[in-house]
């Protein structure tokens, strides 16, 4: 058979769209010619098939080889093509059967001794292959990432023989088992963190309601171990969600199966780049807050972070999206994920604290908070002041506070009831749902409207206050919003009064 067909996934954004690979022989001088908008790796797959091939014991035709990667307007990148290129080789100078191709699927990197080895973005390409009831034949060290999306035929192979030996029935491949459900590790718990009463009741309303969250105190009050106990006070991720995530993860090559079950935690250095936290590069790959998808995404330090890099956050905190746009094509990656940050309140970090011992200016502090933008900040529902600890409550007796578990109970029976009446959480509420869901008295919304005007904030933090407001009253089993969960949620904005 002069051309065969066989079928191969590429990447674009979360998306893994069909490629089918078309290998034609014909006569004239030998050589391999690959077409269809293939990048570097790939025209170097010719070198690759040709050495795995001779060392597998099969015959390199000597014939002129086009091979073709439809379609013709999709940029192809990686090794992952070689598998499908080698077995359209075969195929065509019939020396494997064609019609079994066309029930699967591959995908692989191939070494010069035939042997398969890892490839990126497994799992996204098996999560959209499993729609089209094909079979997905993976290198074996890919396969197990793979084997978490249900109903999906994944089938492993350790090498180039061992998948021709499937193709023709001598030896099947075995399908890989579903993976087992991984066991959550044990998060930092709560009852870790002495004093902090507010910080942590401010952290139990975050988990609950899925809010935006920011400390601000001196060094060593305890903000980043309470960043880091957030994970642990988080409903379990829902089947599909831990699929969205798990399928990033894949994307960046930075998938752990016994993890896929777990909320993602991310916590990027104040030196990343806006490329790095949002993603990028010519073929663009996920980035921090794509990672953090359904987590969290800590960022400590928050104003030593560069300006502009913080600015890119505003979008994505909005609609829980990211859309990366080049000249050539344009990808979008899902970023619902939950912010935490802290900082200082002053370049020498003890600005308000008893000691006295800061010695900023008033310009300086101003500067220094300057550095995040009034519209960013205004998108962080609350923000928290953490002091420091008396020494006498860090070492009393009996002073730990409720472990993670006790807390975690409230925040699902409160999420519970969030997705009961709304389907989402309250911090995702729309203008419409939150004037359904959030209605105050008049008396209240009084009392609102005049907080706002003495704290001059815009028309976005008043949504943002009656959401968190309305996780206060669901953490207390409420039906509707009273003035003691309004008040509560109001003094969670007094830092943003602070930076005018």
């Amino acid at each position: 058979m002069p051309v065969a067909v066989v079928h191969s996934r590429a990447l674009a954004g979360v998306d893994a769209p069909v490629v089918t690979v078309e290998v034609h022989l014909a006569g004239g001088l030998p050589g391999v010619n690959v077409v269809g908008l293939p990048e570097a790796e790939v025209r170097e797959a010719r070198d690759r098939v040709r050495a795995a091939l001779q060392n597998a014991r099969f015959e390199f035709p000597a014939r002129r080889i086009t091979v073709n990667l439809a379609p013709a307007d999709l940029p192809k990148e990686s090794g992952r093509f070689d598998l499908p290129i080698a077995l359209g080789i075969l195929a065509a100078s019939e020396q494997i059967p064609s019609p079994p191709l066309a029930a699967h699927e591959f995908a692989g990197e191939l070494a010069l001794t035939g042997e398969l080895r890892a490839i990126r973005g497994a799992l996204a390409m098996v999560l959209c292959a499993r729609r089209d009831g094909r079979a997905f034949v993976l290198p074996a060290a890919s396969a197990a990432e793979a084997s978490v999306v249900r109903d999906a035929v994944v089938l492993p192979a350790h090498d180039l023989a061992a998948v021709c030996a499937h193709v023709t029935g001598r030896t099947p491949l075995v399908a890989l088992s579903p993976a087992v459900p991984a066991v959550p590790r044990a998060f930092a718990d709560l009852s870790d963190v002495r004093g902090q009463a507010q910080a942590k009741r401010a952290l139990e309303i975050a988990a609950a309601g899925r809010h935006s969250l920011l400390f601000v105190g001196p060094p060593g009050t305890g903000k980043s171990m309470l960043a880091q106990r957030l994970p642990s006070l988080l409903p379990p991720l829902a089947e599909d969600e831990a699929l969205e995530s798990a399928a990033l993860a894949s994307l960046a090559g930075a998938f752990v199966p016994e993890r896929w079950r777990e909320r993602p935690y991310r916590a990027p250095h104040h030196t990343a780049s806006a490329a790095a936290l949002v993603g990028g590069g010519s073929h663009p790959r996920p980035g921090e807050i794509s990672l953090a998808h359904h987590g969290v995404l800590f960022l400590d330090e928050l104003p030593e972070f560069d300006r502009h890099v913080l600015e890119v956050l505003r979008e994505p905190l909005e609609s829980g999206r990211i859309a990366i746009s080049r000249a050539a094509r344009q990808a979008e990656f899902p970023a619902a994920f939950q912010l935490v940050a802290a900082m200082n309140p002053c370049p020498c970090g003890y600005a308000g604290d008893p000691s006295g011992r800061c010695a900023c200016t008033p310009e300086a502090i101003r500067r220094y908070r300057a550095r995040i933008s009034g519209p960013l900040l205004d998108r962080i529902d609350l923000q928290v002041e953490v002091p420091r600890v008396p020494l006498a409550e860090l070492g009393a007796d009996g002073a730990a506070g409720e472990p993670s578990a006790t807390v975690r109970k409230r925040v699902v029976a409160a999420r519970d009831r969030q997705f009961a009446r709304s389907g989402k959480a309250n911090a995702a509420l729309n203008h419409r749902e939150v004037q359904r869901d959030c209605a105050l008295a008049s008396s209240d919304r009084n009392l609102l409207e005049r907080s706002l005007d003495r704290l001059g904030l815009s028309a976005r933090a008043y949504h943002r206050i009656l959401r968190v407001a309305r996780t206060i009253a669901d953490l207390g089993d409420a039906e509707r919003i009273t003035t003691l969960h309004l008040t509560e949620a109001i003094q969670y904005r007094r830092f943003a009064r602070a930076q005018t």
